[in-house]
This record gives C-alpha cells, structure tokens and sequence, in this order.
C-alpha cells in the first residue's frame, strides 16, 4: 500500500483497506470558522482532529505569511497527540473537496510520509456522523526538516526561471477583489489554476483528463520547475498533489504565498482588469 499511494483515495479503496490507515479531519475555514467545533459536532467514525492553526501553521507575520509552515518539532509533537506514528498511513478529509486535507497530506508525504485525501471528503461519506472521539494511543512520530528542494522562496516564486502558479480563485488573482491581503492582484508572471475548478459540483475530483486539460489552457504541461501558491501556502498544495495524482511530476510550494508577496511593496503586482 505505501509507497503506491497516490495523493487522493476513494471510498473503495478505504473499504479495502479497513484498519490499515489513520483517519483524520482537517476541517479548517478561513473566516475563523473553529474546525474543532465542526468535528465536535459530527465527524467520520474513527477519525482524529488535527488543528491547521495549531499544528499545521508557525505564528503569522507580513514577512512569512499568514500560515508558514511550523517547526518541524511542532508538527511532530501535533502527530504524536493524534495518535500518528512514522510507519501509520494518514488519510484526510475536510468539507471542502480537500483543497484543505491538502495541506497535511502535503506535509506528510514531501517527509517520506504515507498520506492521501480522501477524495469527496465528509459531505459524501454515505453513513452516519459520530461526535465520539476515538482513544488512539500517543504516536512515535520523529521530526523532520522541511525539504528545501519542494519549497520555494519569494524571489523564487518572481523569477522567470520558473511557472509560478495561482491556487486562488479567479476573482482574487485577476485583482477584482481581496477581503483578505493587503493588495490585489498576483506575482507578475504567474498562470491562474484556480484549485477549486479540480472539483466536480460533489467536491470529487474532476475526470483526469479534464483536469489536466486545465492545467495545459494555462500553460502548465509539467511540474518541472513549476512553483505553486496561493494565499497562504494551504490550497495551492492541492494543486501540488493532483498533478502528482496525474504523473505530471512534483512542484514546489511557495509558502507564503499571496500574504508574503502582498505585504513586500517594494515587490510589483499584476492585475487583470
């Protein structure tokens, strides 16, 4: 099952599968929605909470981003408290097609990790919801430096050495709005592939030849020299993980994302008006 794992699983494959991987939720909103709460309230049995804030993300600051990536000691010790060990298989969910589940998965697969989304998330699960927590035993999970040769920086991400890509929706890239960053618009350069446009109405992932077809109308026919971003490092890893899905390669992530890049003004912007 490890090292075949590819990014994203179904239902099938967790049927066949029963026992042998760790099932956590990831839910997570942007508004500052609690995704504990959201767990509290009705999760897939047997599924752990893991907090983004908490766990997944180092503190915010304008020169980092709003969800740097942690210490990796931090993101050990999160692992440990679910109950997740070096050897275990993780597969994660969230209520949003797993443009958030991707974050984690991310996380532990660019570590040598076994990790996938569970594609369709909670919304498609077809039995009951459960608000028992499950008692998992304290996991062995040794910590890890962050790969430099996955990861990207600011100067990186503007060079015209590489694609730099777009997770965000159309709206933000293109500079018609941004309720979030300090300043519309996108790294001067980068192609929009907006992640949620991966997805089916269900929150599956599209056809594999459809997605790859979007990827191609905006220029990105591999992940060679492909860096990915989005606002803050979480979405764009799911267009990371489906062009690995669709042996297009791996890219590098961009961390910071638009809230690094919007806060450095001495830095251009490109919008589409």
């Amino acid at each position: 099952m490890g090292d075949e794992l590819k990014p994203f699983v179904d239902w099938k494959w967790c049927a066949r599968n029963v026992g042998r991987f760790v099932l956590v939720d990831t839910r997570w909103y942007l508004d500052g929605t609690s995704g504990k709460d959201a767990y509290d309230a009705g999760h897939l049995p047997d599924a752990v909470f893991v907090d983004m804030d908490r766990w997944l993300s180092g503190p915010a600051t304008p020169e980092s981003g709003r969800n740097p990536l942690p210490d990796p000691e931090v993101f050990a010790q999160g692992m440990r408290d679910a109950g997740i060990s070096d050897s275990d298989t993780v597969v994660d969910y969230d209520d949003a097609g797993g443009v958030i589940a991707a974050r984690l998965v991310w996380m532990l697969r660019s570590t040598g990790h076994h990790a996938a989304i569970l594609d369709g998330g909670i919304s498609n699960y077809p039995g009951d919801l459960t608000t028992e927590t499950p008692l998992r035993r304290t996991g062995s999970f040794t910590a890890k430096a962050w790969p430099e040769d996955l990861l990207a920086d600011i100067s990186e991400a503007s060079s015209d050495a590489f694609l730099t890509m777009d997770a965000r929706n159309r709206d933000r890239f293109e500079g018609r709005q941004d309720p979030i960053d300090p300043r519309p618009g996108h790294i001067p350069g980068a192609v929009n592939v907006p992640c949620r446009e991966n997805l089916d109405a269900t929150g599956h992932l599209l056809p594999e030849p459809q997605i790859r077809a979007n990827f191609e109308r905006a220029g990105v026919l591999s992940a060679a020299k492909t860096i990915a971003y989005c606002g803050s490092g979480v979405t764009a890893c799911h267009n990371l993980l489906v062009m690995e899905q669709l042996g297009m390669g791996t890219g590098r992530l961009f961390v910071g994302g638009w809230s690094q890049y919007g806060h450095a003004l001495d830095r251009p912007v490109e919008t589409k008006t």
